[in-house]
């Protein structure tokens, strides 16, 4: 079972919700090269607001995602796409149950 996790809220900026919808889909995508990451999931919560949930079996799965491309490309996108990119937070949170 899936240990850590981590959870990202998303507030796309006016306009740019189908590019916030594509990067999601392509972090699906870039998370397939990540062994250490067990879940990666791009949610819309509501128009504009979007969410990212991953699982890992243990920190050093999470710290690899962490330090890895979908971080780099989320800091890096995070200014054009995104509302709330200067308040940006990445939550760590530890799975107590699962199915």
């Amino acid at each position: 079972m899936a240990k850590q996790a981590l959870w990202v809220m998303l507030k796309a900026k006016p306009g740019k919700e189908a590019e916030v919808e594509a990067f999601l889909e392509q972090g699906a995508t870039l998370s397939n090269d990540e062994p250490g990451t067990v879940t990666w999931y791009g949610v819309k919560m509501a128009p504009g607001m979007y969410g990212v949930f991953d699982t890992f079996n243990d920190e050093a799965g999470r710290d690899a995602h962490l330090n890895g491309q979908i971080a780099k490309a989320l800091m890096a996108k995070a200014p054009e796409l995104f509302a709330n990119a200067s308040d940006l937070r990445i939550e760590r949170m530890e799975i107590l149950a699962s199915k």
